[in-house]
């Protein structure tokens, strides 16, 4: 493609160097796609004629069709997926196909392409996160009478139910959807006709390009436009942040199956055994995805290292863009189909939860509140309760196994009402600000999600 200005031969050391063939190939339909568009924008300022624009059209689709079908050999030496479609057109269409990469370089092309493509894949996760939700939002609507202890430092802190717990996963995920939305905004510009720097003293109607790709916008800078993949990075932390929330969710699924916790049972089909020891079952998916997040923050990090010491505008190092890209699109997309496949066969043990949660001490927050409304400022009963507590624990015994008058020999303030306190159901039921776990609140939030989430 440089021929004319070079004497030698690119050394094969370099082309296989150079090459990114071996991953941007999947960028294909995007990139026929584009050149479709381009091709009609060059028909329109009469660079091409009809029947050669219908020619281009019909040979890219040609392409396309034997790229999907398998039937396409990719040549290395030609560096891209790009000018291995180009070169591939020209050899079945002669002169008309060497036309279509008029006022176009790869710059701009391989933009286009990328953001093509991230806006399909953005959707593709998106439909994904939403998956995961209806997975936990169904769990928690069939556990709706579960309880399970809260945990502040992993140390047991206040009853929740269970199905409290697992819509804080579905609220994050919904900022995972909201924060891949705004960010689709960005990525849906179109930055075709910005050439290699400075456009083309051939100008193309650009907003005609943008109509066919569906792009709504058109970039208003050519330099920034082949230069700019803030879009990938934002991507790129929209992914790590879902990562995030898949690790942490991963993290008490993993706690919860254990021996020690016993809340849930993972299916066989999610779970493998030991190599040695005959009665393991290990929470490998889990695991993995927990670890699999260091590389949802490797490739952030990667790229946003490569771009932040590149003047304008465009240079070989964001080649490397896409393989970081490429690689937390489909470890995201892997981590949730299978963990909302997961949690979709998950197995409550009610009776294990309903044992842990049996912890009086878990109200003892409560006992404070009781004195509260009784007019003792809360510093003052929060002391009260603490010294309560350090008693039972001296004495080996639980709130309700106290008497009235050793409550009372604490405070005066408690009254024969104290007991109603430490029934849990009613303690939860007594949560009724919004956002906390009372029944109602839950069971409201659980019709909320079902109807958002269809």
């Amino acid at each position: 493609m440089w021929k004319g200005r070079f004497q030698q031969d690119t050394a094969g050391l370099l082309s296989r160097y150079g090459e990114s063939i071996s991953f941007d190939w999947r960028l294909h339909p995007y990139d026929i796609q584009g050149s479709i568009a381009h091709s009609k924008a060059l028909l329109a300022a009469g660079i091409l004629t009809a029947a050669e624009q219908a020619a281009i059209e019909s040979g890219l689709l040609a392409i396309g069709a034997d790229i999907e079908s398998g039937n396409f050999a990719f040549d290395p030496a030609l560096e891209d997926v790009h000018m291995n479609i180009e070169a591939e057109l020209t050899r079945r269409m002669g002169p008309a196909g060497a036309k279509l990469h008029t006022a176009r370089s790869r710059n701009d092309q391989v933009a286009l392409d990328l953001r093509l493509c991230l806006r399909a894949e953005t959707d593709a996760i998106t439909t994904q996160v939403r998956a995961l939700q209806k997975s936990l939002v169904a769990v928690a609507g069939q556990n709706i009478d579960v309880i399970i202890p809260g945990y502040t430092h992993l140390q047991r802190a206040q009853p929740v139910y269970l199905a409290h717990h697992l819509l804080a996963y579905v609220e994050m995920l919904e900022r995972d959807a909201q924060r891949l939305a705004d960010g689709r905004k960005r990525i849906d510009v179109m930055p075709l006709g910005s050439g290699a720097i400075a456009g083309s003293t051939i100008v193309l109607d650009r907003a005609l390009i943008a109509r066919e790709l569906g792009f709504p916008a058109i970039t208003q800078n050519s330099m920034d436009a082949v230069s700019d993949r803030d879009f990938a990075c934002e991507l790129l932390a929209a992914i790590a942040i879902a990562g995030m929330h898949l690790s942490r969710l991963s993290e008490d699924l993993i706690l919860w199956a254990s021996a020690e916790f016993g809340f849930i049972t993972i299916s066989d089909a999610f779970s493998t055994g030991s190599s040695l020891m005959p009665q393991k079952k290990n929470p490998d998916v889990a695991e993995l995805t927990r670890g699999k997040t260091g590389r949802l923050y490797g490739n952030l990090l990667a790229l946003l290292t490569t771009l932040k010491g590149l003047p304008l505008t465009y240079n070989r190092d964001m080649q490397e863009d896409k393989e970081a890209v490429f690689d937390s699109i489909d470890t995201i997309k892997a981590a949730l189909e299978i963990t909302a496949a997961m949690i979709g066969e998950l197995k409550v043990n009610a009776s294990r939860a309903a044992e842990a949660v049996s912890d009086p001490m878990l109200l003892a927050t409560d006992l404070a509140d009781y004195l509260v409304r009784a007019g003792i400022p809360f510093r003052q009963a929060h002391e009260v309760i603490g010294k309560l507590v350090a008693h039972c624990i001296a004495a080996g015994k639980s709130f309700p196994q106290l008497d009235l008058a050793t409550f009372q020999s604490f405070s005066p303030a408690f009254a024969k009402d104290v007991f109603q306190v430490l029934d849990l159901r009613r303690a939860l039921d007594a949560r009724q600000a919004p956002g906390a776990p009372s029944s109602a609140n839950v069971r409201a939030q659980l019709d909320r999600w079902n109807q958002a989430l269809g």
